[in-house]
This record gives structure tokens, C-alpha cells and sequence, in this order.
């Protein structure tokens, strides 16, 4: 019964953390936003929304550099995502 009981107690301080951290990322004063491997928006915080007038219903699972990267910068951006997710600088 103990061990249930320290599971739950760690389940719920785990949950509790998580929506810290949520809550951090979505009233941070800076834009956060990340992607998945295939590029499509995965993360958007209030902050981001605000910059880019997207809401995160409108990013989430876009392409970030098709959609939100002015054509200009598209190929300099994918490189630098392209890079990163290979894990180089």
C-alpha cells in the first residue's frame, strides 16, 4: 500500500511540474516555439502569437519555414533547422 502511495505522491509532483513548466513556456516574456523532426510547428507560446498574429491552433502542425519564414530567409532557416536536428552547431 506504500509503495501506491509513493507513486501516486511522485505521479502528482510530476503533474505539478509539468503544468509549471507549461505555464512558464506560455507567459514567458520571450517567444518560444519549437518543431519536430519533420519541421511542422509542435510548440507556440503566447508570446510568439503575439509577434506573429498566429494563434497556436493556427501553427501547430504547419511547416514552420514554408509558413512562417519570409521566402528570403527560408533556405538560410532550413539550414540552421536542418542542422540542428542532426545535431551539429
Amino acid at each position: 500500500a506504500q509503495d501506491v502511495t509513493e507513486a501516486a505522491k511522485h505521479d502528482r509532483a510530476v503533474a505539478a511540474m509539468a503544468n509549471e513548466l507549461r505555464q512558464l513556456v506560455d507567459t514567458a516574456n520571450a517567444p518560444i516555439f519549437g518543431i519536430d523532426v519533420d519541421g511542422n510547428v509542435n510548440e507556440w507560446n503566447d508570446k510568439t502569437a503575439e509577434i506573429t498574429g498566429f494563434s497556436g491552433d493556427e501553427a501547430f502542425n504547419q511547416p514552420l519555414v514554408s509558413t512562417f519564414i519570409v521566402p528570403k530567409l527560408r533556405q538560410s532557416v532550413q539550414e540552421v533547422l536542418d542542422n540542428a536536428l542532426r545535431g551539429k552547431g
